[in-house]
């Protein structure tokens, strides 16, 4: 029996998933961030940890290995691979400072322009007096697999479309070539590409089989796509974490910055997308989980609520309204809560539904299917309500974990090899 491994780097800790051949769960492990002071030795300690926990019988057995991270997130390594600095985060604003030169090079509405872009954050750390020992830019998921199997320099298209890199062309654009860069950027491969055995130092170590592969991996956001089961273009999965993200499967690519749109490339087909504000995380302010349940338990569905709000927890939405600006409308707030969580479930369907429409208006496959990932997909209700604007079904994501949609990326991989 051959296995596969997974490993997730997400926004609140690490996960590992191992599968076997018939893509069942076998194992898995996680390891929670808590109080981080060094970026660098906490993703090594949990990237070993995870390893750790896994049983040395079913090490053995691994074929393939892929790693996904935070979209964006980047540091710089000297030749031997050893960071200079500290990385930056995906959500580390401090490219903002480079957007007015990236704007003058890059072309209009182009995805790194934006301040988390890794790109911008590159240009950034050119000002750190670090930068003059930096030899490679990588992604976290690119130096992961590097203390895997030992090659510097080696990412993947979802990873690198934030850098800047063509994914429809497979290269570099000239105009980021012209910025002459003085440290490698990344070779790009497609995402699930074997990219070596894994080094004889960490099979010895963990026990792992020599010829063991590590694959190229991907992003966090993909990874969880990956697990959802959505594989046909009109399909999308709708992520009801802290805040709103959706992703529709399209045989067209849609790019459009002024509404936070990009796509990226999943085989022959494009997965584009946004992200809004709102979500799980404004439903916490005011309903404890508890409540959450019980309320929605007695909402009416087949009632329309007349409450009309855009539920943020600040001024500011990127999708499908790009406005920093947009305030929050939460009034008038009733004295039933149970009125007021019926209408913030429903105008949260509202926006999602508004969400679908633009993609659709701007070129994308006609919504056909979707799938949910994140806590609210345990909600009926909303589920209901969601069914209702989106009129097309809607269905639990098959899996969540985005260490699974990575582990059958380690699967593929795999298979091409065994397939050449």
């Amino acid at each position: 029996m051959t296995f596969y491994l997974g490993i997730d780097f997400g926004t609140s800790g690490a996960r590992a998933i191992v599968i076997d051949e018939e893509a069942r769960i076998v194992s898995q492990m996680r390891y929670p961030w808590a109080n981080v002071t060094n970026w660098v030795n906490c993703w090594k300690d949990a990237l070993w940890g995870l390893i750790e926990g896994i049983s040395q019988e079913w090490r053995r057995e691994v074929g393939a290995i892929a790693i996904n991270g935070t979209s964006s997130t980047i540091l710089l390594t000297d030749a031997a691979g050893q960071p200079v600095d500290a990385p930056l985060l995906y959500n580390d604003p401090r490219g903002s400072m480079m957007l007015k030169d990236l704007s003058s090079i890059a072309p209009p509405n182009h995805t790194v322009l934006s301040a988390t872009s890794s790109l911008a954050k590159l240009l950034w750390m050119q000002q750190l007096p670090t930068f003059g020992q930096a030899r490679y830019l990588l992604h976290q998921a690119d130096w992961l697999a590097f203390l895997l199997h030992g090659k510097l320099g080696i990412s993947d298209y979802h990873n690198a479309l934030k850098l800047g890199y063509d994914v429809e062309k497979l290269q570099y654009p000239e105009w980021l070539e012209k910025l002459e860069i003085p440290v490698f950027l990344p070779q790009v491969l497609a995402p699930g590409t074997p990219i070596s055995e894994i080094s004889p130092e960490i099979a010895a170590k963990f026990g792992f089989s020599r010829d063991c592969l590590v694959c190229a991996g991907t992003t966090d956001s993909i990874a969880a796509f990956l697990a959802s089961g959505a594989k046909l273009p009109g399909e999308a999965v709708t992520s009801l974490g802290s805040t709103l993200v959706l992703k529709l499967l399209s045989r067209t690519r849609v790019e459009d910055a002024r509404y936070g749109i990009y796509s990226h490339r999943l085989g022959d087909l494009w997965l584009t997308g946004g992200a809004s504000n709102t979500g799980g995380a404004v439903l916490k302010k005011f309903f404890t989980d508890a409540e959450l349940v019980s309320l929605s338990q007695e909402i009416d569905v087949s009632k329309v609520s007349e409450l009309d709000y855009y539920p943020l927890l600040k001024e500011g939405d990127r999708f499908p309204i790009n406005d920093p600006h947009l305030p929050p409308r939460l009034e008038p707030r009733p004295d039933d809560p149970k009125e007021f969580l019926h209408g913030l479930l429903e105008s949260m369907a509202r926006i999602e539904a508004q969400g679908y429409e633009l993609l659709q208006q701007l070129g994308a496959d006609k919504l056909s299917y979707v799938y949910t990932a994140g806590g609210g997909a345990a909600n009926s209700t909303w589920t209901t309500i969601r069914s209702r604007y989106l009129e097309v079904p809607v269905v639990a994501s098959n899996k969540t974990e985005a260490a699974y949609g990575t582990a059958l990326l380690a699967m593929q991989g795999s298979r091409i090899i065994c397939n050449s």
